[in-house]
């Protein structure tokens, strides 16, 4: 028995094994891929960037290319958004959107300095979002 009968869960791709964990645990959950929408968030480029001053890299070319990449990594079963912006505010607005049940995501495990400098995506869903987050915490080594 499945735990959701295919409403919309919302899982953050970023192609790191642990995002890629989380679409598994995604599908494991609801018994298919067909609710799961995987989101990846890329950042908005700045107007000096070559691609933007020639004019041969905008949003169309860009989500191309993180569609197939994400394709070819996952298959085409599941759901696929890509989004620009802040990556916190980019996922739990689409989890809106979309009427999302829940949101599954990895915690990177950053912590310390590195964590006030690159501040945390997961911090901002949990704050934001108005569905459930399942935060998948990283595996400690064994010693």
């Amino acid at each position: 028995m499945t735990w959701l009968a295919h409403p919309p869960i919302v899982v953050p791709f970023d192609f790191s094994p642990v995002s890629k964990e989380a679409v598994g645990r995604a599908i494991g959950l609801i018994g298919s891929p067909s609710g799961v929408h995987v989101v990846h968030v890329l950042g908005e480029l700045s107007p000096a960037e070559p691609g933007e001053v020639w004019h041969t890299v905008d949003h169309a070319t860009r989500t191309k290319h993180a569609t197939e990449a994400i394709i070819k990594e996952l298959g085409n079963e599941v759901t696929v958004k890509v989004l620009f912006g802040d990556a916190g505010h980019q996922i739990t607005e689409y989890a809106d959107e979309i009427g999302a049940k829940l949101i599954i995501m990895p915690s990177h495990g950053r912590s310390g300095i590195l964590r006030v400098l690159l501040g945390s995506v997961t911090d901002r869903v949990v704050r934001l979002a108005h569905c459930p987050v399942l935060v998948l915490r990283p595996e400690k080594p064994k010693s």
